[in-house]
């Protein structure tokens, strides 16, 4: 036995016996520390893998789309993406994120049927390996819930066989009273089995069934799942709803001890398999609880940015950056081995928890009544005594940033560009949700054939329709998608733009957002500063410090500034990335 194998095994050990010191097992924990090395086939191991290492860089752009945000009479959706991504992303996005591509019963796939199989009405596994070779591809763990019309569930309805003890189930008169939920339908779905009458936890919908982890056969399980993704090509694993996780009655059910401790074995087990593989927490909460799932840099290489999607659109629809800037500065850099995955549309919403604490009431009701008036859904969630709150807010980011609180105006296209040039500035790595991209807009009548809030934002292109409207260069789709694809090709081969470069946010009142990002190795410096008013803003190129014996060059406008008057004049929601090196 190598030194690393036992190495791993004795943290492999730590880590199990961390998850379930208060549960008695069927079987000892030795025994299950080997199935689950045996079933990642790590039983033999030749190195340890490096801790706090960057697996990134300032390339590294990830597109999030469903399997079948094109579609085409010819071939199937995932051809179809591959096809799209060879011509319109290729050498400018390297990565992306195919929302779950497995057979499912509702959600748009996170209700996930057969965690082995591709959905046959998108392609199949050969058409994923395909783009897995050509884009880093991030697939999701649907690892909180799984479909009550899965195999799984259908022998718990049984009774017997695979996943007939795979369920959490409570009893009615539990205390439940302190459960933290993103959703108004009851706790607790009624189900008769072979074994009774049961009431199974359902933290989302009574069709997305919870797994109760306490199990160590569903832990396994996963696991396996887990080593058939990484022989696919998956490089990125999405943990979905991964902080509801454990379970215990009397408590919140969130973000608990063994939740956290479970991330960290599938860390640990995932980077000795595939060492540059990334673990990514999805966790739409608070945004503190959320910083807590990088843990110490052995949790979540990345965790989503939660709470920039909703500062970001409040900054542009009031037309003041307090309450981003506020945020910025309290945000503790990324340690190395970490990233923040930064986001500003996908296919969910505009998620409000994590604005809970940054914005106030006040804010948060206009941000809500601007966003209505643009013609987007409210999303709703059952809080203390029976209260209902929004949620999220569901509409297309294109239209949410067509005006501002005022209104709509004759500035949506640059607002809307304003926000990803913003984006793209931020310490993290960017993704980017393939209807920003194309600029698409509310889709009012997928809306009302599925009469949920969230289909608004979830539009399927007919392949030639597509074709069309990037033919045509004066329609939204094809303006956009070439200044993206311009920012983007800037973005990525700047030095200070790491997702891990120094990053220091700027005072230069409400209506300029400025942040000094520097290169890791300290040659490179940028401004990133915009107006996200809509009115012409001055800037004081002494309030940034420029020195003026060094030539400065705007990335953006490809060209030199002028230093002799050490004032700028940006126009509405202009942004101007000032470099020493070009």
């Amino acid at each position: 036995m190598t030194d690393a194998t036992e190495y791993l095994q004795q943290r492999v050990l730590h880590h199990l016996t961390t998850i379930y010191q208060d549960i008695e097992l069927a079987e000892d924990l030795e025994i299950i520390m080997g199935r689950v090395l045996a079933t990642m086939r790590l039983d033999e191991v030749d190195a340890t893998p490096a801790p706090f290492v960057n697996h990134w860089d300032q390339q590294d752009v990830v597109l999030i789309t469903y399997g079948d945000s094109i579609c085409g009479e010819q071939q199937q959706p995932l051809k179809y993406l591959h096809q799209f991504l060879d011509q319109h992303c290729k050498g400018v996005i390297n990565s992306v994120h195919i929302l779950p591509f497995f057979p499912y019963s509702s959600d748009d796939g996170f209700a996930v049927i057969d965690y082995s199989s591709v959905n046959d009405a998108l392609g199949d596994w050969q058409d994923i390996e395909a783009i897995a070779g050509d884009y880093r591809l991030m697939a999701d763990l649907v690892i909180n819930h799984c479909s009550s019309r899965s195999p799984w569930f259908q022998n718990f309805i049984r009774g017997e066989g695979v996943g007939s003890d795979y369920f959490m189930t409570a009893e009615p008169d539990d205390d439940l009273s302190q459960v933290v939920r993103p959703r108004t339908s009851p706790l607790l779905r009624e189900t008769e089995t072979g074994n009774g009458i049961k009431h199974v936890w359902c933290t989302f919908s009574h069709d997305q069934v919870d797994l109760d982890f306490r199990n160590p056969e569903v832990l396994i399980a996963f696991i396996s799942i887990i080593r058939q993704y990484l022989d696919s090509g998956v490089k990125l694993f999405r943990l979905d709803a991964v902080a509801f996780l454990w379970k215990i009655v009397g408590s919140s059910s969130i973000n608990l001890p063994q939740t956290h401790e479970c991330i960290r074995l599938l860390r640990c087990l995932i980077e000795h398999a595939v060492e540059d593989a990334v673990v990514i927490t999805e966790t739409n909460i608070p945004n503190q609880q959320n910083l807590s799932y990088f843990g110490n840099a052995n949790e979540a290489h990345w965790i989503y940015n939660f709470s920039l999607p909703p500062l970001l659109v409040n900054t542009l629809v009031t037309g003041n950056c307090r309450y981003l800037k506020q945020w910025l500065m309290s945000m503790p850099p990324a340690q190395n081995g970490t990233a923040y995955f930064n986001f500003i549309a996908s296919h969910d919403g505009i998620g409000l928890r994590p604005a809970e604490g940054l914005l106030n009431e006040e804010e948060i009701n206009q941000l809500v009544n601007t966003m209505a008036a643009f013609g987007g859904c409210v999303s709703w969630r059952s809080a203390e005594q029976g209260q209902r709150k929004p949620y999220e807010i569901n509409i297309a980011l294109y239209d949410a940033l067509q005006g501002t609180i005022n209104g709509p105006d004759r500035w949506g296209e640059q607002r809307f560009l304003c926000a990803h040039t913003i984006m793209f500035a931020l310490e993290g790595v960017p993704g980017i949700y393939i209807h920003s991209l194309l600029a698409t807009g509310n889709d009012y009548e997928k809306l009302k054939h599925t009469q949920h809030n969230r289909s608004i934002n979830r539009h399927r292109w007919d392949d030639q329709a597509l074709a069309e409207a990037l033919a045509d260069d004066r329609t939204q789709h094809s303006k956009v998608l070439a200044k993206m694809r311009q920012l983007i090709s800037i973005r990525t081969k700047q030095p200070a733009f790491h997702p891990n470069a120094t990053q220091f946010t700027l005072q230069l009142g409400g209506q300029l957002f400025g942040i000094w990002r520097q290169s890791l190795d300290r040659k490179q410096s940028i401004f990133s500063v915009s107006n996200v008013s809509d009115e012409p803003q001055m800037l004081n190129l002494g309030d940034i410090n420029l020195i003026d014996n060094i030539d400065w060059f705007d990335l953006v406008a490809q060209e030199q500034i002028d230093l002799s008057g050490m004032e700028m004049e940006l126009a509405p929601y202009q942004t101007v990335w000032i470099t020493n090196i070009f």
